[in-house]
């Protein structure tokens, strides 16, 4: 994340800064934790549109999600001594967790639309083999370098 700063200051140029260097961005981006991830998906067809959305939380108290209303009779005494709440995903975690919920969304609207008969059995079949294949790719890209679980790598054994 780099912001170019080009805002000119008599006759001194403001230099170039990576924006993930900054303290303020440092420590936001090492204590943020997500609690709930959202996912809304349409299908257009013949008939009309299929609308699906699913919303899901994570380890969280709260019931809307605006505000921290709750937040901090939540945190133990080590939490508000260091500010940071451990409750909730990472933004690691989160983009991870958008990717999954965004992909169960994506296929139960290409499901309700064709089973409603505004999309064809031939449109539903290539739409999930993309979505399989284009969030499989994702989902190995967000995920990086990590090794998979034991279990994971034993199943497919």
């Amino acid at each position: 994340m780099a912001a170019e700063l080009n805002v000119k200051d008599g006759e001194k140029v403001v230099e170039k800064r990576n924006l993930k260097d900054h303290p303020v961005m440092k420590k936001l981006l090492t204590g943020l934790r997500i609690t709930k991830v959202v996912a809304t998906r349409s299908v257009k067809g013949r008939q009309g549109d299929h609308y699906v959305g699913f919303a899901a939380a994570w380890d969280s108290t709260q019931d809307d999600a605006g505000g921290a209303a709750g937040l901090l009779s939540t945190m133990t005494e080590d939490d508000t001594t260091t500010g940071q709440n451990q409750s909730g995903l990472t933004l690691k975690e989160a983009k991870v967790a958008s990717l999954l919920l965004g992909m169960q969304a994506d296929r139960a609207a290409h499901q309700n639309a064709w089973a409603g008969g505004n999309i064809s059995p031939e449109h539903r079949a290539d739409a999930l083999r993309a979505i399989n294949a284009n969030y499989g790719k994702l989902l190995l890209e967000a995920l990086g370098d990590e090794e998979p679980a034991t279990e994971a790598v034993a199943a497919r054994s």
